[in-house]
């Protein structure tokens, strides 16, 4: 499977994201024939929460100080709870997230990584899903939360778990080949 040929795609994350929504998107999109790169504040490694303790180091590409919103085509945020909950403070991701979502580029979210989406104001006037237990900071936000597996508004693709990342994946893949998505009117 190719159709992904020539897209490059940013995965951000940091220590105490879900193994599994990290791994997952990053090898489906490989096999799709996406360049994928993992980014995070800091070099080296960061380590995955697996179900209910620490689980695997994933190698960083890129540091994301060194990266440019520019040299994406799409941008995927994993979850977990200490993931996104670390890079919603940062200032850094923040606005990396905020330049990939004004591009009009194809941005993915998972479980608790739409408090991403919340902190970067991509959250206000979008359809959109998450785990449950963030529902309420999304609607606070403005978001139009939805109980779906995989929810897609303009190119934004969000998903509630780890059961939902086969869909995930799948729509991640379809809008990432469409392009960007120049219509994002708030």
């Amino acid at each position: 499977m190719s159709r992904l040929n020539g897209r490059k795609v940013a995965i951000l994350a940091t220590h105490g994201f879900e193994q599994s929504e990290l791994e997952q998107p990053l090898k489906a999109l490989r096999e799709a024939g996406a360049e994928v790169e993992v980014i995070a504040p800091e070099a080296g490694e960061i380590k995955g929460w697996d179900k209910d303790d620490w689980g695997r180091a994933v190698p960083v590409d890129r540091v994301l100080s060194d990266v440019a919103p520019e040299a994406y085509d799409a941008l995927v945020l994993p979850g977990g709870q200490i993931n996104p909950d670390l890079l919603r403070v940062n200032r850094d991701a923040v606005n990396f997230i905020q330049s990939i979502w004004e591009a009009g580029k194809p941005l993915g979210a998972i479980c608790h990584a739409p408090w991403l989406l919340v902190e970067a104001g991509v959250a206000k006037g979008r359809r959109m899903t998450s785990y449950k237990s963030i529902r309420t900071d999304v609607e606070n936000a403005g978001g139009q939360w939805e109980d779906s597996e995989v929810v897609t508004d303009q190119g934004l693709v969000t998903s509630r778990d780890p059961g939902d990342l086969p869909a995930f994946c799948a729509k991640l893949i379809e809008e990432i080949d469409e392009g960007r998505h120049h219509k994002r009117a708030a």
